[in-house]
C-alpha cells in the first residue's frame, strides 16, 4: 500500500474536508490522505454545531470571518441544493431589550452592510409579521439569508465527493508524532510533501509539535442545547439576543433546525479537558492540569471578563434559569416543553497565552512543509468553502 502522498490532512472535520475539496479543484491529480482519529467525519465540533448558516453581520470588516461568511453561506446553500441536502431558509431576528442594545443593533447592521450581508433594522410590527411570537424593544435586526442545514449530512456528502475524486480516508487513526514530514500514527507511518493540520481541539498541540503556535493554547468551552418537544410551531425563525461584542459567544438563542425543531442554547461553559462532553468522558489528567491552570489564571485576572463569564455560564446548568434567558425574547413559550438536551459540543477556542485574550478570527501558521489551522471557530462551518479556497491559494499552491 502506498504510504506517500502529496498532502496529508490531519482531521476529517469540515475544515479538513473543505481544504481537500479545494485542493482537488485546483490540483485534480494530487494524492491526498485524510487521517481521522474517530470512526466518522465530523464527530466533534463539525457535527455538533447548531447547523445555522450565519449571514455575516457580527464581524468587523478587517477580519477573515467577515471576508468569508457571506460568500460561504451562499456557497453552502448552493452545495446543499445541488446535492439535495435539507436546507431551511427561515431567516433570523436579533432582538433588543433596552436602549443600549438598540444602539448595538445599529452597529450590527452597519457591520453587515459593510460585509455585503442582506440585513436591515425593522420595527416591532414588521418583526411580528415575520415571527408572531417575538418580543423586542422598539426595533429588531432582520437577516433573511440566515438558514439551517444538517452539518453531519454535509460532512458525509463531502466525504463521498472526495472519495469519488480519489482521496483516501483512514479512520480510527491517531497522529502520534513526526520525523520531518513522515507521520507516525496508530496505523503506521505516512509521508506527505505537505502536512495540513486541521485537528480542531488538538490543533495547537500538533502545531507545537511542528514548531508553530507557541504563543497559543486551546481553551475548550462546552455548548449545550435544550430541545423544545411540545411542537415545532411556537417559533418560526431563529431569534437571537444582542451579543456581547467583546467575546465570540452569541448568547442563548432560539434555533430553528433544518427539520423544523426548536431548541435553545448554546451554553459556553468552560470545560476542564478537551473532550469533556460529560463528567468523565475521555478524561485526560495532563489536559485537566494544563487547562485548569490556564482557566485559574483567567479567573484570577478576570481576563476578557472570564470570571464573570464562568459564573454566568455555570448558572445555565440550572434548567429553569437557562429557559428564562430564552423566554425574554418571545411573548410565550411553555417551560415544560423543553424536555431534553441535544448532543453536547465542545468549542475549540484559541487563547493567546501572552495577552490572555480569546482569539476571535482564523489563525494559520506554517511553512513550505506544514500548515496549521489553529483557530477555526464559529462561523467556520459557514465559512468553509471560501476558507478552503483561501488556504489553498495562500498556503498550499506554489
Amino acid at each position: 500500500m502506498n504510504n506517500s502522498y502529496t498532502y496529508i490532512i490531519i482531521g476529517a472535520g469540515i475544515t479538513g474536508l473543505s481544504i481537500a475539496f479545494a485542493i482537488k479543484k485546483h490540483q485534480p491529480g494530487a494524492q491526498i490522505l485524510i487521517l481521522e482519529k474517530e470512526e466518522v467525519t465530523g464527530f466533534h465540533a463539525s457535527g455538533r454545531n447548531s447547523g445555522v448558516l450565519h449571514a455575516g453581520f457580527y464581524y468587523t470588516a478587517d477580519s477573515l470571518k467577515a471576508k468569508f461568511t457571506v460568500a460561504g453561506s451562499r456557497a453552502m446553500k448552493e452545495y446543499c441544493r445541488r446535492k439535495n441536502l435539507p436546507l431551511n431558509e427561515c431567516g433570523k431576528l436579533v432582538v433588543a431589550q433596552n436602549e443600549d442594545e438598540l444602539t448595538k443593533l445599529y452597529e450590527l447592521e452597519k457591520r453587515g452592510k459593510t460585509n455585503g450581508s442582506n440585513v436591515s433594522i425593522i420595527d416591532e410590527s414588521r418583526a411580528a409579521e415575520i415571527e408572531p411570537n417575538v418580543r423586542t424593544f422598539k426595533k429588531a435586526l432582520y437577516s433573511p439569508e440566515t438558514a439551517g442545514i444538517d452539518p453531519k449530512l454535509v460532512c458525509t456528502s463531502l466525504k463521498n465527493d472526495l472519495e469519488q475524486a480519489g482521496v483516501r480516508f483512514l479512520f480510527s487513526t491517531r497522529y502520534l508524532n513526526h520525523t520531518g514530514n513522515i507521520l507516525e500514527t496508530t496505523q503506521g507511518k505516512f509521508e506527505g510533501k505537505k502536512i495540513i493540520n486541521c485537528s480542531g481541539l488538538y490543533a495547537d498541540q500538533i502545531a507545537q509539535d511542528f514548531g508553530f503556535g507557541r504563543k497559543y493554547t486551546i481553551i475548550p468551552f462546552k455548548g449545550l442545547y435544550l430541545k423544545y418537544t411540545k411542537n415545532k410551531t411556537d417559533v418560526k425563525t431563529n431569534i437571537y439576543p444582542v451579543p456581547n461584542l467583546k467575546n465570540p459567544f452569541l448568547g442563548v438563542h432560539f434555533t430553528k433546525t433544518v427539520t423544523g425543531d426548536i431548541k435553545i442554547g448554546p451554553t459556553a461553559i468552560p470545560a476542564l479537558w478537551r473532550e469533556n462532553y460529560f463528567s468523565s468522558t475521555n478524561f485526560n489528567l495532563s489536559e485537566f492540569v494544563d487547562i485548569f491552570c490556564q482557566e485559574a489564571k483567567l479567573f484570577l485576572t478576570n481576563a476578557f471578563g472570564f470570571r464573570d463569564l464562568a459564573f454566568e455560564e455555570m448558572k445555565k446548568y440550572d434548567k429553569k434559569y437557562f429557559i428564562s434567558l430564552a423566554q425574554k425574547m418571545v411573548q410565550h413559550i411553555d417551560e415544560k416543553g423543553f424536555t431534553e438536551f441535544t448532543q453536547p459540543g465542545i468549542r475549540a477556542q484559541l487563547l493567546n497565552k501572552k495577552s490572555l485574550n480569546l482569539v476571535q478570527d482564523f489563525i494559520l501558521e506554517g511553512d513550505t512543509k506544514s500548515i496549521h489551522i489553529l483557530n477555526a471557530v464559529s462561523p467556520a462551518f459557514t465559512c468553509t468553502f471560501p476558507f478552503g479556497e483561501y488556504v489553498v491559494k495562500h498556503y498550499i499552491l506554489p
